[in-house]
């Protein structure tokens, strides 16, 4: 039997509120998807402004980064041409995501769920995913 560490909905508000604050101050609306440690959507917010065609792609971010443990750029990095895991962003149905913008969440050394952040450049969706992350860490204590 497997007992499973997994965000909560509360969890998920502080990691949107984070995201949110930083999407506001760099002045980019964004859509941004927390999801559990296998993946499924627990929360979204698509901030007034943000890009219809960043909903799925925040989502299938945030996917990513839970489901396989590992942060989107750095599926991007080793997806290229030549490197380890190229051809890789067509997997699971085209779902993986290989952009910056999805950030695995862990706590005590073990991912917990991810965040997807879509609508501006993918530096700039990292970034917001980052402060999502920065504020969740706070909110821990």
């Amino acid at each position: 039997m497997l007992t499973i560490k997994r965000l909560d909905l509360e969890d998920a508000r502080s990691l949107l509120k984070g995201a949110r604050e930083k999407a506001t101050e760099i002045g980019v609306p964004m859509c941004i998807a927390i999801t559990d440690e296998s993946g499924n959507l627990v929360a979204f917010e698509r901030m007034d402004g943000g890009k219809v065609t960043s909903i799925t792609i925040a989502i299938d971010k945030s996917y990513t980064a839970s489901g396989a443990k590992k942060a989107t750029h750095e599926y991007g990095e080793a997806s290229q041409p030549g490197a380890p895991a190229y051809g890789i962003g067509s997997a699971i149905g085209g779902r993986l995501m290989v952009v910056g913008g999805g950030l695995p969440v862990i706590v005590d050394g073990e991912v917990v769920g991810g965040i997807g952040v879509s609508s501006g450049t993918p530096a700039q969706d990292r970034e917001v995913a980052q402060a999502g992350l920065d504020a969740f860490q706070s909110a821990q204590g």
